[in-house]
């Protein structure tokens, strides 16, 4: 059985993390797509210190479609080297975590939940 991913993302300003959500969400990489604004971000680049603010993405997929997914985030996305971090979904409500693996790949299916 597929196991339910959540994939965090940061992107630069809300423009990008939206256009890259929909273009997930429409391809069937994603079964939803949640952008928190106002975020701020201090790390190390380069060996210098940074701080810059952006938008966080969290996306919900599968571990089938992953790879998929991890590539077009690449290919969309203007950072050099962005965050794509995936993360394992242990526990849930089993209907709500059913409704992702369903929604997303070839055979996806919306069944309306969110």
């Amino acid at each position: 059985m597929p196991t339910a991913l959540l994939v965090y993302c940061t992107c630069p300003e809300d423009t990008t993390a939206a256009q890259i959500a929909n273009i997930l969400i429409d391809e069937r990489l994603a079964a939803c797509a949640n952008r928190i604004p106002a975020m701020s971000s201090t790390y190390m680049w380069k060996g210098k210190v940074h701080t810059d603010s952006e938008v966080q993405l969290i996306l919900k997929t599968s571990d089938q479609v992953y790879p998929a997914l991890e590539k077009r985030i690449l290919e969309l996305h203007p950072y050099e080297l962005p965050e794509v971090l995936a993360v394992p979904v242990t526990s849930g409500l089993a209907g709500y975590v059913e409704w992702i693996i369903d929604s997303v790949g070839p055979a996806g299916e919306d069944s309306g939940s969110r």
